[in-house]
C-alpha cells in the first residue's frame, strides 16, 4: 500500500493536538492530524473541561436561587430533567467539536480517523473503518493525552464504580455518592451531585484537599464543601470496595480506625495516568519516565529526534492549556523558529464553589525553597462588587519579591477566580511590579479591583482595607 506523505503529523486531536495542527497549518505545512475518537477535542472538549463546566453552571444557577432568599426573592424547589440536561450539555460539546472539525477543513487539515500505531519512528499506521492506511512524515507530535486512574482493587467492572467520564453523563442523581480524591476532578463534580441533591462524602489519604493550592486559598472552598457535602474526610485510604446488591460496600481508614459503608456510587478520581497504551512507541527511540509520561526536553522534543510529545502524555501539570502551549512550542521547534525563552507562566483553575486560580510562584513554594517573599492580601470583604452578589468569601492575593517589587506570583479564591487570573498571568510574564498594578486604573466597581488593592497593600495604601504602611510608591 503507498503510503502517505505529510510533513508534520499529528496524532490525537485534543486541545493540544488540534492546536499544534492548526498553527503548523498556518505556517505553511502540510498536516496530517489523526484521531481516534470521531469527534474532534479530545477528553476536555469531550469528556472533561467543557461538558464539567457546563453542569457547574448549572449547578451554580440553583445555589444562586436558593440563596436569594436572602435578598428577599424566593423560588421554589428545582425540578431537574436529567436527559434535558444531558441533552444540553452534549449540545456544547458538539457545537465545539463541529467547530474544531471546520477549523481544520478551512485550514486544509487532513484527519485521519482510527487508531494510530508507529510502525517506526517515520512510520504511522492507522486503523480506520477503511482499513490500514500508512503515513510517512518529517515529523510527528505525539498529543494522545492521559486518561483516568483506576486502582485495580477498585475495577469491579461494575458500573456503579466510575470514573469522570462516566460521572460526566449523570447516569442519575445517587442517593449517595463516594468520590475517592479530593483533587480538583473529585470536588467539582463534587459540587455538582451535591447540588443536583446527592449526600456526598469526599474521601483523600493527604491531610488536605486540592493539594497543590495555597491553604488561605483552599479555606473558602473547604468552608463551602463542608455545608454542602454530607462530609469531607482528610487522611482516609479506601481499602477496598465490593459489590453489595444495588450498592458499593467501601472499606476505608482513617487515622488507623477502619470504617465500612455502603454508597450507591462511586467516583474515582485519584489522578490521571499517560494514554499510551499500544501506540509501538517500542518501535521508536521514545522513553518514558518512572510513572509512564514521556520525556521531552524544552522544545517537546523527544529522545527520537523526529517525534516530539506534547500535553497529559508528556508529564507536568496535566492542564488543557499547557497542551496547546506546548503544541505551539514544538511546531517551532520543527520549523526552526523555536528560541530559548524564560519558562511560561501557566495559570491553574479549579472550578469549585467559590473558584481558586493560581500562576507563577506560590506561597508555599517559596517557603519550601527559601526565597524571600512578601504576601500580601485582600479580603473581598472589603469589594463593593463582591458584596453586591453576596460573595464576600474570596480573596485575592500577591507574591511579591521584596527588593524588587516585582509580582512572582498570585492567587484567587472567590467567584469568578478564573476570569480574573489572566490578568496575573499576564503580568507575570512581562516582568510587572507591585506598582504597575497599584498604578494601573481598574473600573469600578468591579473583582478586578481587588487586584488593584491588593498590590496597594503592599505599599500600606489601598484605599478600601488598613495595613501597616509599607514602602513610599515613590520608592519604587
Amino acid at each position: 500500500m503507498e503510503p502517505i506523505k505529510t510533513e508534520i503529523l499529528v496524532l490525537g486531536a485534543g486541545p493540544g493536538g488540534y492546536a499544534a495542527a492548526f498553527y503548523a497549518a498556518d505556517k505553511g505545512r502540510k498536516v496530517i492530524m489523526v484521531e481516534m475518537d470521531k469527534r474532534l477535542g479530545g477528553v476536555c472538549l469531550n469528556r472533561g473541561c467543557i461538558p464539567s463546566k457546563a453542569l457547574l453552571h448549572a449547578a451554580a444557577l440553583i445555589t444562586e436561587a436558593r440563596d436569594s432568599v436572602n435578598r428577599g426573592i424566593t423560588f421554589g424547589e428545582p425540578k431537574i430533567d436529567l436527559e434535558k440536561l444531558r441533552a444540553w450539555k452534549n449540545s456544547i460539546v458538539e457545537k465545539l467539536a463541529g467547530g474544531v472539525a471546520g477549523l481544520a477543513k478551512q485550514r486544509g487539515v487532513e484527519v485521519l480517523h482510527g487508531r494510530g500505531y508507529f510502525e517506526d519512528s517515520k512510520t504511522l499506521r492507522v486503523e480506520t473503518e477503511d482499513g490500514q492506511k500508512f503515513v510517512t512524515y518529517d515529523a510527528a507530535i505525539v498529543a494522545v493525552g492521559s486518561k483516568s486512574a483506576m486502582p485495580k482493587a477498585f475495577d469491579l467492572g461494575n458500573p456503579r464504580i466510575m470514573t469522570s467520564r462516566e460521572a460526566l453523563e449523570v447516569p442519575d442523581i445517587p442517593g449517595t455518592l463516594l468520590i475517592v480524591g479530593g483533587g480538583y476532578i473529585g470536588m467539582e463534580l463534587g459540587t455538582v451531585y451535591a447540588t443536583l441533591g446527592s449526600k456526598v462524602v469526599v474521601v483523600e489519604a493527604l491531610g488536605s484537599i486540592l493539594a497543590g493550592a495555597d491553604a488561605d486559598l483552599i479555606r473558602p472552598v473547604q468552608k463551602y464543601a463542608e455545608k454542602a457535602f454530607k462530609e469531607v474526610r482528610v487522611k482516609t485510604k479506601v481499602l477496598s470496595m465490593a459489590t453489595a446488591g444495588k450498592q458499593i460496600k467501601v472499606i476505608m481508614e482513617t487515622e488507623g480506625k477502619k470504617a465500612e459503608e455502603l454508597y450507591d456510587r462511586v467516583l474515582v478520581s485519584v489522578g490521571r495516568v499517560p494514554n499510551h497504551a499500544d501506540l509501538g512507541l517500542e518501535n521508536t527511540k521514545i522513553t518514558r519516565d518512572d510513572r509512564g509520561f514521556i520525556k521531552v526536553n524544552e522544545k517537546q522534543q523527544t529522545n527520537d529526534p523526529s517525534l516530539y510529545a506534547i500535553g497529559d502524555v508528556a508529564g507536568g501539570v496535566l492542564l488543557a492549556h499547557k497542551a496547546t502551549r506546548e503544541g505551539k512550542v514544538a511546531v517551532d521547534a520543527i520549523t526552526g523558529e523555536f528560541e530559548t525563552l524564560d519558562k511560561y507562566v501557566v495559570p491553574a483553575v479549579v472550578f469549585t464553589d467559590p473558584e481558586i486560580a493560581w500562576c507563577g510562584l506560590t506561597e508555599t513554594e517559596a517557603k519550601e525553597k527559601g526565597i524571600t517573599v512578601k504576601v500580601v492580601r485582600f479580603p473581598w470583604a472589603a469589594s463593593g462588587r463582591a458584596l453586591t452578589f453576596d460573595r464576600t468569601d474570596g480573596l485575592t492575593k500577591l507574591v511579591v519579591d521584596p527588593e524588587t517589587e516585582r509580582v512572582l506570583g498570585a492567587g484567587i479564591v472567590g467567584h469568578g477566580a478564573g476570569e480574573l487570573i489572566g490578568e496575573m498571568v499576564l503580568a507575570i510574564e512581562m516582568g510587572a511590579t507591585a506598582y504597575d498594578l497599584a498604578s494601573s486604573v481598574h473600573p469600578h466597581p468591579t473583582l478586578s479591583e481587588t487586584i488593584m488593592e491588593c498590590a496597594e497593600v503592599f505599599y500600606g495604601n489601598a484605599t478600601h482595607t488598613f495595613t501597616r504602611r509599607g514602602p513610599s510608591a515613590k520608592e519604587s
